[in-house]
């Protein structure tokens, strides 16, 4: 013979009242039936199991809980700086130390530089006349709990940056 399934209960439901068998670990909401998890962890990351039982009829509902480290504030690299013949052409790359799913992506909120600045990568390779010294490109991380942006400004792209003298 097999195993028989086992299944940890978290609340039971029933006429009107309700047990709650972790109190420490989850709260019950009457009013919307919500059940909320307190200090989520990523160890709770599970396919869970939603049974209404009404009668000889019973309704099963699986849900998968996700649990995200919100991403850090990031921070943007110059990997390849090259000034030449009045262009600066740069490699920028955008990084988290911290999050669960990050996804990068780059843009402007500047339609004359939105071509120039769009890429979905944490890298950015970048090639403008230095005169244009208005181009700013920013830097979104994302994941499904948080979302944070950083600027990357062109007048950056001069010999002072590069540690030359001018």
């Amino acid at each position: 013979t097999e195993d028989p399934q086992r299944k940890l209960i978290l609340l039971k439901y029933s006429d009107g009242y309700y047990t709650n068998y972790m109190q420490d670990r989850t709260r019950f909401h009457e009013l919307d039936f919500s059940l909320e998890i307190l200090n989520t962890s990523r160890q709770d990351r599970q396919l869970d199991e939603y049974i209404v039982s009404k009668g000889p009829e019973e309704k099963v509902w699986q849900i998968q809980l996700e649990v995200y480290e919100p991403v850090s504030d990031p921070s943007i690299q110059i990997l390849i700086w090259v000034l030449a013949n009045g262009t600066c052409n740069i490699t920028l790359n955008c990084t988290a130390e911290r999050g669960d799913n990050v996804s990068y992506s780059w843009g402007s909120g500047d339609t004359s530089t939105s071509g120039l600045c769009s890429h979905n990568s944490s890298l950015l390779h970048l090639t403008y006349p230095l005169q244009n010294s208005s181009i700013s490109c920013s830097c979104t991380t994302s994941n499904p709990v948080s979302t944070h942006i950083i600027t990357f400004n062109s007048s950056q792209c001069s010999y002072k940056q590069a540690g030359e003298s001018p």
